[in-house]
């Protein structure tokens, strides 16, 4: 075997293990062990399971990021199609890479903000931002709330993702389907100034709510008049 073909089992050993127990309980000896080679092997390759666990994060970090981002450079595209696009980008990175999925968003031992999953989420958020903002400028909604509804997104469909990852009790596609379907509901009936209905200071002050129904089925007419 290779240095090279050694450095690659050492990784996937390592992701493995660092999957299924943490990084804290697992030890260089367990890691050597299960790649059947001696402690200084690893040692040599990575100076020790912080630098080999440093290689796994940045890899999958390097993988998932330039899957999800790749859904969303396209400013022309429909909304919805984005949405369909992201979540269903996230769910097959879990589907293929399960084990490193585990390692990301499991606790991370790195002192490094720069390098963690939550700051990784917080930069697609961002892009999320970005086209959710001319979205609402060409509907001429207010953008105040933008950031939180892009942080609404993506959490949805990464707690989603990770809960399915645990439960793959239907498929991705069926998955992405109900995400997109909550999802989109919900943007394209947004309103501009969005109020409690029933609780908060001033809802005992409000005429009760309309006919629900009649009020959705309303908008879905309206929805299918502009598309």
């Amino acid at each position: 075997m290779t240095s090279l073909q050694r450095r690659e089992q050492l990784i996937q050993v390592g992701r493995a293990l660092f999957a299924a127990k943490g990084f804290e309980a697992v030890s260089v000896e367990e890691i050597a062990a299960n790649a059947k080679v001696s402690k200084p092997i690893v040692y040599e390759h990575f100076g020790g399971k912080e630098g080999l666990y440093a290689v796994i994060v940045d890899r999958e970090m390097q993988t998932l990021t330039s899957t999800i981002t790749a859904t969303l450079t396209d400013p022309d595209m429909h909304p919805r199609q984005i949405v369909e696009k992201a979540a269903l980008a996230l769910l097959t990175y879990i589907e293929q890479n399960a084990d490193g999925f585990q390692v990301l968003v499991r606790d991370s031992p790195s002192t490094d903000p720069a390098g963690s999953f939550s700051s990784l989420l917080g930069d697609i958020s961002l892009q999320v931002e970005d086209l959710l903002t001319a979205s609402f400028k060409r509907q001429k909604l207010p953008t105040k709330g933008v950031p939180y509804y892009a942080q609404m997104l993506v959490g949805m469909i990464v707690f989603t993702g990770q809960y399915w990852a645990d439960r793959p009790k239907v498929s991705k596609e069926q998955l992405a389907a109900y995400i997109v379907d909550l999802a989109w509901h919900g943007l394209s009936r947004l309103e501009a100034k969005p109020e409690l209905r029933f609780e908060g200071r001033h809802a005992k002050d409000r005429p009760a709510p309309t006919d629900a129904n009649a009020t959705d089925r309303a908008s879905e007419r309206a929805d299918q008049a502009e598309a």
